[in-house]
């Protein structure tokens, strides 16, 4: 038996996360994703902080929709306050999901608010 998708799903993300590393100058932006929402953040791994964050469950955030559609609005708000925060060019981090549904869809609105991947 493989085992459950939680421990797929760390297996996928070790991989990745071996060649990916967020920097100064391309900071990492970070997906998770819980079946209620969904949550974006811009992390600088030299140094350990995030930069810049976003939520669906976030209390500046105003969507609604299915979770698709709110998965859109969480990616254009971090872009928003990155591209306020100065960054501009990311790597994106799909944390071990599929790059299809809420993960395509905010990378797609992060995309549409001004970041670069």
């Amino acid at each position: 038996m493989a085992g459950s998708k939680t421990n797929r799903r760390e297996r996928i993300k070790k991989g990745i996360r071996k060649n990916l590393t967020g920097s100064v100058e391309r900071p990492r932006l970070s997906v998770f994703r819980s079946n209620k929402g969904i949550y974006a953040q811009i992390i600088d791994d030299t140094t350990g902080k995030t930069l810049v964050s976003a939520s669906s469950s976030s209390k500046d955030f105003s969507g609604s929709g299915n979770k698709v559609e709110l998965s859109k609005a969480v990616g254009k708000l971090v872009a928003e306050k990155a591209v306020a925060a100065g960054i501009s060019k990311v790597v994106f981090d799909r944390n071990g999901y599929l790059y299809h549904g809420r993960i395509r869809s905010l990378a797609e609105g992060a995309r549409e608010g001004g970041l670069d991947f």
